[in-house]
């Protein structure tokens, strides 16, 4: 490969903390652009919990945002977001209206209330922590169960006992003065594999959770369709409790309608590395941030974003 991995240290123009309750299995990832940034959205599953979604239409009056909050908690923990706002707010970050600041912030949640505790999930007092971290040099961005990727799993589709623990991954490369990075919390009704080998390496367990189940979550679907009397199909099934959510940075000078694009064709990461995925049992979300001037094409950051994307993947279950 002609590129080189390097560190989110080395974006400009961005701040990254993390927050987590680990007895309880949730928490939050803050990605702050202090200066506000351009930033897309390309929602694929069928059950997001997000907030001020709408700011990424390319038809929304807003050209930058200020931050993006990966959280757990379903929408129960959009609420972290308040405290982002409150932060920021008091330290000066956001557009002025009258005597106060007005910080733009977007948030997308995984849904984490079966893997722990049900009753505790990401507040504002999370979200402000976070945000802490990311500015007192403590950002503390690392891989595993931590941040949003506390409490997410993988390969639920008959249940959460037969399910593999995933996490937070992330992965960044630097092709010339390009860099493109990619921080996933992989949370997925499906199993993961790895995008290089085409070998499953996470998802549906066997009864006892000492191997991966002989059936695929992709065969598992078949059979159930075919042989529904074989299965006791738990309710959270059918129901949007999944959702893998990540977001992309890279310091090409693209505007919001473009980064909806490059945040689109990163969701061909989540197909390569997921299956199945995009289902009406997840809600699957990508953003795409600019941070900087660099020229480059969609196409090529496009392509890069899908790479980072998928090792981000499998860094996420690896790290566990």
């Amino acid at each position: 490969m002609d590129f080189t991995e390097i560190s989110f240290d080395q974006f400009d123009n961005v701040k990254i903390g993390q927050a987590e309750n680990m007895d309880a299995g949730t928490g939050v990832t803050v990605i702050v652009a202090p200066e506000g940034r351009p930033c897309g959205l390309d929602i694929r599953g069928g059950g997001p919990a997000s907030r001020e979604s709408g700011l990424m239409d390319p038809l929304a009056a807003a050209e930058i945002i200020h931050a993006v909050v990966l959280g757990g908690g379903s929408a129960f923990g959009l609420d972290a977001a308040g405290g982002v706002m409150k932060y920021l707010s008091e330290h000066g970050i956001g557009f002025p209206v009258g005597d106060v600041v007005v910080p733009l912030v977007c948030q997308s949640d995984i849904f984490d209330l079966g893997y722990k505790a049900s009753n505790i999930y990401p507040d504002k007092a999370m979200g402000y922590a976070a945000c802490e971290a990311a500015f007192t040099g403590k950002g503390n961005l690392k891989n595993g169960s931590f941040g949003a990727g506390c409490g997410a799993t993988v390969g639920k589709l008959i249940g959460m006992d037969r399910c593999t623990k995933s996490g937070i991954g992330t992965y960044a490369v630097q092709l010339g003065d390009l860099k493109v990075g990619a921080i996933v919390a992989t949370n997925a009704i499906g199993d993961v594999y790895d995008f290089e080998t085409g070998k499953r390496i996470a998802g549906v367990t066997t009864a006892d959770g000492s191997a991966l189940n002989d059936l695929s979550c992709e065969e598992l679907m078949y059979d159930m369709a075919l042989n529904p009397a074989k299965y006791a199909a738990p309710a959270e099934s059918a129901a949007p409790t999944n959702t893998t959510i990540g977001i992309i940075l890279t310091n090409a000078a693209f505007n919001k309608t473009q980064l909806c694009k490059l945040a689109g064709m990163t969701h061909d990461g989540y197909a390569r590395c997921i299956r199945p995925i995009h289902t009406l049992m997840d809600g699957d979300s990508i953003y795409a941030m600019s941070l900087g001037d660099v020229p480059a094409t969609l196409d090529l950051v496009g392509t890069l974003a899908n790479h980072v994307m998928c090792e981000a993947i499998r860094r996420s279950v690896a790290s566990v």
